[in-house]
């Protein structure tokens, strides 16, 4: 059921990793970056509340969110193929307008696909087992994240495929892994397709008897009446949401350049030396750590919730992710950069899944697609700020320095840990519900 996410993470990883490295090839200033990666949280606010309505709603040959899946998963591998690119097409717009513009398209049709993968976890499986599947689901994210962290510097290092190239062309190694990544995407997206079994109208109706007849009003009316009705947890899930990701965005965003100035020495403006590119495929690797750990952490995960609880498992994981993103500023080897990467994993495999596992549980089942794309909106808007600011903040606070980024970015990890312990979960309740259903069944 979530092997298309591995290939959606596959190409996700890719962006991740090296989207600030080709847009500095294309000319964009360190200060700047975060303003070209506005592109993905400014399509995710407006694309993911409507797919999930319209999810919520859909129901044919393919099935409910298969349809989604299909679509955004060749618009998606379409993008990868093209940004790497952006240089040749230079007819009309500058190189980075081009890659700006292919970002945008690629980070649309990611959260086409991506949104709907949340609802069909809990579409298929009951609440008691949805810890376990949005584990694994984090599990399939966390393979196909590393496999696409890891890819430029593999071709480079063992595939001897050039890792340099002429000022402002984007080298051959991260060319080809976007190749691939393409076709990694498309092909995991068509076996979901293909293998996994939606329930039918009437069957998700007598799985879900108190479920209501389908409303009908028009689609943006009924996003901002349940935007409105959101659930008291979901609004407190929202807190802590703005402070995970503002750091996860500060990142993505600053990682690349600030291990290339305060570990690699590399100075401002230099993206076509070997210590540039040394430092790119290095962020790549170390990415590919962190993805690794999550993936392993998220098989622990069930285990750890039930040994104390969703609320307690996420608080620490935020906080070893904090302390570790705050440890960078202290290492001055590439080596040891290995060493965060662990906890900033502990952090990224909790918060892919943990708040998931939380927030479906005080959700209506007819409304599981549109409050998973409103959720959404607790991802973006921190990222939206986060553009819009942190450039600014590194170019005149941290006076160009983006390893401060990193810093601020593990104190609001610290401030997501404190956060989550005031969130409402519905875990208890939900066991109270159990434990009364297994009275009523005995006294039967």
């Amino acid at each position: 059921m979530s092997v298309g996410f591995l290939g959606i993470q596959f190409g996700f990883a890719l962006q991740n990793g090296n989207a600030s490295r080709i847009l500095q090839t294309f000319g964009a200033d360190v200060e700047h970056l975060s303003l070209f990666w506005l592109a993905a949280p400014l399509t995710g606010m407006i694309v993911q509340p409507i797919i999930g309505h319209f999810s919520d709603r859909t129901w044919n040959r393919l099935g409910r969110r298969k349809p989604y899946f299909l679509f955004g998963a060749l618009a998606a591998a379409l993008a990868l193929i093209l940004l790497p690119n952006a240089g040749v097409i230079t007819a009309l717009l500058p190189p980075i307008l081009i890659g700006a513009g292919m970002l945008m398209i690629m980070d649309a049709s990611i959260n086409v696909a991506m949104e709907p993968f949340r609802a069909l976890v809990a579409d298929n499986l009951p609440d008691a087992q949805r810890s376990t599947g949005f584990s694994v689901q984090t599990f399939l994210i966390g393979i196909g994240a590393v496999a696409g962290s890891w890819l430029p510097y593999l071709l480079a290092e063992y595939g001897h495929i050039a890792k340099t190239a002429a000022p402002g062309a984007v080298p051959d190694n991260v060319r080809y892994s976007f190749y691939i990544g393409a076709a990694v995407l498309a092909g995991a997206i068509l076996w979901t397709i293909f293998t996994t079994r939606e329930y039918s109208p009437e069957e998700h109706a007598r799985f879900n008897p108190e479920e209501p007849e389908r409303n009908t009003a028009k689609g943006l009316t009924v996003i901002l009446k349940d935007f409105a009705n959101m659930p008291l947890a979901m609004r407190q899930l929202g807190l802590v949401q703005f402070f995970s990701w503002f750091a996860l965005f500060s990142m993505w965003v600053f990682t690349t350049p600030a291990i290339a100035q305060h570990v690699y020495q590399v100075l401002p403006g230099d993206t076509s030396s070997v210590k540039f590119a040394d430092a790119g495929n290095q962020v790549s690797f170390l990415f590919g750590i962190y993805n690794g750990v999550s993936a392993v952490y998220a098989l622990c995960l069930p285990t750890l919730v039930r040994l104390t609880s969703r609320k307690t498992t996420h608080a620490l994981s935020l906080a070893l992710g904090g302390i570790s993103l705050i440890w960078i500023y202290f290492i001055h080897t590439p080596g040891w950069l290995i060493c965060p990467m662990i906890g900033i994993g502990l952090a990224w495999g909790s918060i892919l899944s943990m708040p998931y596992a939380m927030l479906s549980s005080v959700l209506p089942v007819q409304k599981m697609g549109v409050y998973m794309g409103i959720f959404n909106f607790f991802i973006t808007f921190p990222q939206i700020v986060n553009g819009l600011l942190g450039g600014l903040i590194v170019k005149y606070i941290f006076a160009g320095q983006a390893i401060y980024a990193l810093t601020m970015a593990g104190v609001c990890m610290l401030c997501g840990a404190i956060a989550v312990l005031s969130v409402k979960d519905g875990e208890r309740s939900l066991l109270k519900i159990k434990s009364t259903r297994t009275d009523a069944a005995r006294a039967l």
